[in-house]
């Protein structure tokens, strides 16, 4: 998608990546989990979780989080902490973290899990941007703000080098071992269900239909969340274009609800091929499958140009002080499961600086690494 884009560099810095956390709920004030809000520098979620469960001695299954965050970058979002001893709270009041910044706590009912949230609000400063095609990505921000973006999966879905789906195939077809920690295969069926969807969604981005309902299409109800079976195409396509349903992709599993007509036959020439030979009902425990919406809602966005000299009060001003570049920050919202960088890539041709190169590290081990920096951004 970003093919012929102007490019841009994210990731600089840490402040040129800043995720706030937008939780489902707020803590109530009373029960045995302490919930704490914090920011995070330069850390994974994972990190900080460790870090307060050794600094407070509590059992790390005793922490709950509603989303893992980039590990590169400034993050703000929500741990709990079960404590039924309210002699925790002062402990965690005082308690001193490298690279943490506490910022609130309060009681709550229950755990903090996986999904207990809204969204993610960002603000990404992007760099290196060609000044004389500064316009060129204000029109293409202008338009995702009204039509949204293909709903790609990112490129942090399938690893460090990019084949965590490949090696998930293998084993799942018994040409190799599978790993023996339970996160890391369901973290390889995970970035194998999300290439299936992405090579669905790359086929309906080239016919120009990832927006538009064909006959059969599973839709979703932007306003419910409930899906339902396309029969009129064209009363359908009106609903999509005022926002009100739009078309989903396969996120493959033995219990998935299947699309019909059209739509059934486009997805099973896709998708067959790549899950020949993986059994999905003996895969069930991995992931059980649901839909995907293919269009990607872009909530709140707006920017502010930085000239290469200049800077925002309160942000940095742009690194490289070429001549001929600028900087631009931009902001926006996305629902949780969403990539920033999907959003960014469809105005810029994205390059990531805090993403690693490259190694010979044995086999799973940059997989296991990852595990603790996968993002909820995602």
């Amino acid at each position: 998608m970003s093919r012929g884009l102007p490019q841009g560099t994210i990731k600089l810095r840490p402040e040129d990546f800043v995720v706030d956390e937008i939780p489902a709920y707020e803590p109530s004030g009373e029960g045995p989990h302490l919930y704490v809000r914090f920011k995070k520098t330069n850390l994974t979620t994972d990190e900080v979780v460790k870090a307060f469960a050794r600094a407070l001695r509590v059992d790390r299954r005793d922490i709950g989080v509603a989303g893992l965050k980039d590990k590169v970058g400034v993050t703000t979002q929500w741990i709990s902490i079960l404590a039924e001893d309210t002699t925790l709270d002062e402990r965690v009041a005082t308690l001193a973290l490298d690279g943490v910044e506490l910022l609130e706590q309060r009681r709550h009912r229950n755990k903090l899990k996986t999904g207990h949230l809204d969204g993610n609000r960002f603000t990404i400063v992007v760099r290196d941007i060609d000044q004389a095609r500064a316009g060129e990505v204000v029109t293409a921000l202008e338009r995702i703000g009204t039509e949204g973006v293909p709903n790609a999966f990112g490129s942090q879905r399938f690893g460090y080098d990019g084949d965590t789906h490949e090696r998930a195939r293998a084993w799942l077809t018994g040409k190799e071992r599978a790993p023996g920690d339970p996160r890391l295969r369901r973290f390889h069926f995970s970035a194998l269900q999300s290439a299936i969807f992405n090579a669905v969604l790359d086929h309906r981005v080239e016919d120009g239909t990832w927006n538009v309902p064909i006959l059969g299409d599973l839709l979703k109800k932007e306003d419910t969340g409930g899906l339902f079976v396309c029969t009129d195409v064209q009363l359908d396509r009106e609903r999509a274009k005022r926002g009100e349903v739009c078309p989903t992709g396969p996120i493959v599993g033995d219990r998935m609800r299947q699309p019909e007509a059209e739509a059934f036959d486009l997805e099973q020439r896709i998708t067959l091929p790549l899950i020949e030979g993986i059994d999905l009902r003996r895969a069930r425990s991995l992931g059980e499958g649901t839909r995907r919406p293919l269009r990607l809602r872009v909530a709140e966005l707006s920017h502010t140009l930085v000239d290469s000299s200049l800077h925002e009060a309160g942000s940095s001003p742009d690194v490289s002080g070429s001549p001929g570049v600028c900087a631009m920050t931009v902001r926006f919202v996305l629902p949780k499961g969403a990539y920033a960088t999907t959003v960014l890539s469809n105005a810029f041709a994205v390059l990531d600086a805090g993403r690693p190169s490259g190694s010979s590290e044995r086999p799973y081990e940059r997989e296991e690494r990852q595990l603790a920096t996968l993002t909820e951004e995602e």
